[in-house]
């Protein structure tokens, strides 16, 4: 079965609506109808509505940062699933390393999340990664596997399949330091190979695992050469309308 690329663009705190009118607008001159790739943009929550409108009958497709585990509640400065639904999302980022170093996201909020929106028509973005510490005490299996396996507890089948992976080693965000593409090879055979154990090898060779950390022009085709490796989360190249547009075309 042929995987479709995704090239999903994480915009992170940056960009006022003006700049992401402006920013969708010339990406939507330069990839607009570019084919065999899903191309997602995840701008701030203030600019989601933006994001709709620019995006109108546009094949960029767009998703938010985050996602809280509840339909509705007291949960001050939260979103739920149904509200980014409203907005147009048809994606979201869950687990990001960024929300877990920070902002105390665990494993358990991270499953939480994702048996939320996996109730209603969004794709998650599963984000799993080691740090470097972990990674120099040869603890990746431990730490991506088991991120993995706490995430996905309880799903069926059916409900996995619709989430796309992104494995992002900690290490390698924003740092300029990238995994050599036989790295990061390494660590989506492994992945792809523990859902082949756990559940099927139909969903192993269906399920998209995407590649995050300091991608840029200049190494996207050599990263997707590899076997398992799907797609890319980008961060800072992602910002600028021509670079991300040469990461969609690479």
């Amino acid at each position: 079965m042929a995987r479709i690329p995704v090239i999903a663009g994480n915009w992170k705190m940056y960009k006022t609506r003006p700049e992401v009118k402006s920013t969708l607008e010339a990406l939507r001159k330069l990839v607009d109808g570019v084919e065999g790739v899903e191309v997602v943009i995840c701008p701030t929550a203030t600019s989601l509505a933006t994001a709709a409108e620019v995006l109108e009958g546009s094949t960029i497709r767009f998703g938010a940062q985050n996602v809280h585990w509840a339909a509705e509640g007291a949960f001050t400065g939260e979103l739920s699933c149904a509200m980014l639904l409203d907005v147009g999302c048809q994606y979201v980022i869950i687990g990001h390393s960024e929300r877990r170093q920070y902002f105390g996201e665990t494993d358990e909020t991270v499953s939480k999340r994702l048996t939320q929106a996996l109730g209603t028509d969004l794709t998650p973005i599963l984000c799993i990664g080691e740090t470097l510490e972990e990674r120099e005490a040869d603890r990746v299996s431990d730490v991506v596997l088991g991120q993995l396996k706490r995430a996905l507890a309880g799903l069926t089948e059916d409900q996995i399949s619709r989430i796309i992976i992104a494995y992002e080693p900690v290490w390698a965000i924003g740092t300029g330091r990238t995994a050599t593409p036989e790295i990061a090879q390494e660590v989506h055979s492994m992945i792809r190979t523990c859902l082949e154990q756990e559940y099927s090898s139909e969903l192993a060779e269906g399920l998209r695992i995407l590649y995050g950390g300091s991608v840029k022009p200049s190494n996207v085709a050599e990263l997707m050469a590899q076997a398992d490796i799907d797609g890319a989360l980008v961060g800072g190249a992602s910002l600028d309308a021509e670079s991300f547009a040469q990461l969609v075309k690479y």
